[in-house]
């Protein structure tokens, strides 16, 4: 026998197709207001499949009952965060419900993360000239979280190398030394418990670096590349405040396009760049080449999947002449929203055997192995 809890979550899920059929499933006080809020959304599922049921008298739950506005309101309040946040994503991505991107107001409404950047800017094409600077303020929050969290991960990492000779008061985990603390705290060992016991960490110093580094960043926006566009962008923007770094940012399809005049601001370079088309990687580094003055202090970064369109031979042949002139090349692959590598393993091996280290790293940890890389 079918539960009462199961009842009513069919109830909930069906919407006004389960008035007649379902009209026994107990509810509690608050369901008319969960049943409108997820039939606004989801019975368009019904429309877009051909299965729309007429629309009903007074006490239907019909969308038209409800604005786009108060319909966000209302699931903010029912539903968790996370919910409501794949919602508002689905009502912009799939159902492109027009009244969220018609109004400023909505818009600066929504809760600004990840997904809600990356809907908005590929549906850009779409908004009304007046929507333009709510979008600009919701991608610009997005940015500043993440520039905020990242900050500090590549001010670490380009303050200096560690200096094993000297010890710090700076105690990072990033600086900690743990041979000196072993040796140092050797004397406290517990022979009962056979356990070591640490008194005082030891950690590392750090040198600052005074000669300036040049950073290329090769980035390429083909469509599935997204997520690493946006870091790129952000890491591009936190480069360029740093004293020893000159910072270049490259973004490429099948066209190269140098965006290093707007590297200081990532909200312009994502505003600027255009996801999608083909992939020509070999023409995007024979350009940075030609960006090259002090091939040893160069770090030239490619963040791509590696998907080639174009000649493999002319990547290949332009990365081993940039590695015979001692650039550093990073290989940096691509990862999806859940920080899954993305990538054709085949390239990246290839392009290993020409002298690029290749990677597959979250952003946190590109600022470390850029660091390690410049010392």
């Amino acid at each position: 026998m079918t539960s009462d809890s199961a009842l009513r979550r069919w109830r909930l899920v069906l919407g006004r197709y389960a008035e007649q059929e379902l009209r026994w499933a107990p509810q509690t006080g608050d369901d008319w207001k969960l049943e409108g809020a997820l039939d606004y959304l989801y019975g368009r599922e019904y429309s877009r499949r051909g299965l729309a049921r007429s629309k009903g008298g007074p006490g239907s739950l019909d969308p038209a009952q409800i604005q786009a506005v108060d319909w966000l309101q209302r699931i903010r309040k029912i539903f968790p965060r996370d919910v409501y946040e794949r919602m508002q994503g689905q009502a912009l991505e799939r159902y492109q419900i027009k009244e969220l991107l018609d109004d400023p107001q909505v818009l600066l409404g929504l809760e600004p993360n990840q997904a809600l950047a990356k809907t908005l800017l590929s549906l850009r094409g779409r908004l009304r000239p007046e929507t333009r600077d709510a979008v600009k303020a919701i991608i610009r929050k997005v940015v500043e979280e993440i520039t905020r969290q990242l900050r500090t991960e590549f001010q670490n990492a380009f303050h200096g190398r560690r200096n094993r000779f000297r010890r710090s008061h700076l105690k990072s985990a990033q600086n900690f030394d743990w041979r000196t603390t072993i040796r140092e705290n050797l004397k406290h060992f517990d022979q009962e418990s056979r356990r070591l016991v640490i008194e005082r960490p030891c950690f590392n110093s750090r040198v600052r670096r005074s000669l300036p580094w040049d950073v290329i960043l090769c980035v390429d926006q083909s469509g599935s590349m997204f997520e690493s566009v946006m870091y790129s962008a952000i890491v591009a923007g936190i480069l360029s405040s740093l004293p020893a770094v000159r910072i270049r940012l490259v973004v490429f399809d099948t066209s190269v396009v140098d965006l290093s005049h707007l590297a200081q601001d990532p909200v312009e370079v994502l505003l600027t760049v255009q996801l999608g088309g083909g992939t020509d990687i070999g023409k995007a580094m024979r350009y940075c080449e030609q960006l090259i003055t002090s091939p040893h202090r160069t770090v030239v970064a490619l963040i791509s999947d590696f998907c080639e369109g174009a000649s493999m031979r002319q990547l290949l042949g332009c990365v081993q002449r940039m590695a015979e002139a001692r650039v550093k090349l990073l290989g940096l692959a691509a990862l999806d929203q859940d920080a899954q590598p993305t990538f054709d393993r085949e390239a990246a091996r290839r392009l290993s055997n020409q002298g690029m280290e290749v990677a597959a790293l979250t952003p946190v940890h590109f600022a470390q192995w850029l660091g390690e890389v410049m010392t």
